[in-house]
């Protein structure tokens, strides 16, 4: 079982090697291999945003992002479970510590989507739910689940947390990348939920008082995309090193680490990644430091959270295009690492949270438009 005192960022690095050598079968199957995800299930990653109090490790997002960064250079989508499982124990703040405890500490795995495309009405303690829910990563390894749920007679958008048991999987997950992270179609049908196993975030205080807490649960969940994109750009870079090292292009005497271009897209590649890194630090220190100071986190530094995630996945996705361009053609096979990357970094890109949205709303705030801003 893993420790709370482990460092996640250590059990990354350790973990990366062993997921980059399953990243095939995982691609296969459309689901983490088996030893990956006992490899997973016994690090401190998957409950490293848990608070302290329930068992876990209640690590700063500085550290939930090294972390994430560091098994994506192994695997894409290994990093994306362990993006999922970290961010979704967040909720374990919000529900009953004693349910939460069993729920979300270790060595349990949690997983879900908050999107509201359940139903739920309300029977005393309980919600009666039903629902269906698309782009579960993880649930087929996952241990807890939730579904995001419109209550009948309540405002907002209610989590509704439950035994991975009780929801039917569907095997829907047919992708180009990300495969390995078997986000299938996850249901459930009349589920009785106690109401104390639910939370409206964002209206909901959180049980635990923790600066970590104080932190946007989409803000925290934005960031973690961005951590996986990095790391898979920074795997992609080393690709490409190993690579240029050996390959001579086209009858050419000179390997391809010997011609300028390929240089200069190294060289890009690696501060965009560097930049991307510096945009989330930078970010998170603001926010950290109200956080701190005032238990709360205002709009503006919400803001800058969700620009700076936004964009350092897309410098990741600009870092893995260049890197596959200056391969040339032994990056277009299915098999080749980078093209794995490719497809990853771009599937990754996709999620509503870094979408090009995020930088309308954010330009909006600036602006001193009128803005909706429930989902910073």
């Amino acid at each position: 079982m893993s420790s709370v005192n482990a460092s996640p960022t250590d059990a990354a690095k350790a973990l990366a090697p062993l997921a980059a050598d399953h990243a095939v079968d995982g691609d296969r199957e459309c689901t983490l291999a088996a030893p990956v995800v006992a490899a997973l299930r016994e690090s401190p990653i998957p409950s490293m945003l848990v608070p302290a109090a329930l068992g876990g490790g209640e690590r700063t997002p500085g550290e939930m992002i090294a972390a994430l960064e560091d098994l994506a250079v192994g695997d894409g989508s290994a990093a994306w479970c362990a993006m999922v499982a970290a961010t979704s124990g967040l909720i374990s703040a919000y529900v009953d510590p004693r349910y939460a405890r069993e729920a979300f500490g270790p060595p349990a795995i949690a997983g879900g989507v908050y999107a509201p495309l359940g139903r739920a009405r309300r029977e005393g303690d309980e919600f009666v739910l039903s629902g269906r829910w698309p782009f579960a990563s993880g649930c087929m390894h996952a241990t807890t689940l939730m579904g995001g749920a419109i209550v009948a007679g309540e405002e907002g958008v209610r989590a509704m947390v439950f035994p991975a048991d009780d929801a039917e999987v569907h095997e829907t997950w047919d992708v180009t990348g990300l495969r390995g992270t078997g986000s299938h179609d996850i249901e459930v049908t009349d589920l009785r939920v106690p109401a104390s196993h639910t939370a409206v975030l964002g209206s909901d205080r959180p049980r635990h008082e923790a600066p970590l807490y104080a932190f946007p649960p989409f803000g925290l969940l934005a960031l973690g995309i961005a951590g996986v994109a990095l790391g898979i750009a920074r795997g992609s870079v080393n690709e490409l090193v190993a690579l240029a090292t050996r390959k001579k292009p086209g009858g050419s005497v000179r390997t391809l680490a010997e011609r300028p271009r390929a240089q200069a897209a190294v060289a890009e590649a690696e501060g965009l990644v560097r930049g991307g890194r510096a945009q989330i630090a930078d970010a998170i220190e603001a926010a950290w430091g109200s956080a701190q100071s005032s238990g709360e986190i205002d709009v503006e530094r919400r803001a800058a959270l969700r620009l700076a995630a936004t964009l350092a996945t897309r410098w990741s996705v600009k870092a893995v295009d260049l890197m596959v361009e200056a391969a040339g053609g032994t990056a277009i096979y299915a098999k080749s690492p980078l093209a794995r990357r490719f497809r990853d970094v771009h599937t990754a890109a996709a999620h509503m949270m870094v979408a090009p949205a995020s930088l309308e709303l954010v330009g909006r705030i600036r602006l001193g438009l009128e803005t909706d801003t429930a989902q910073l």
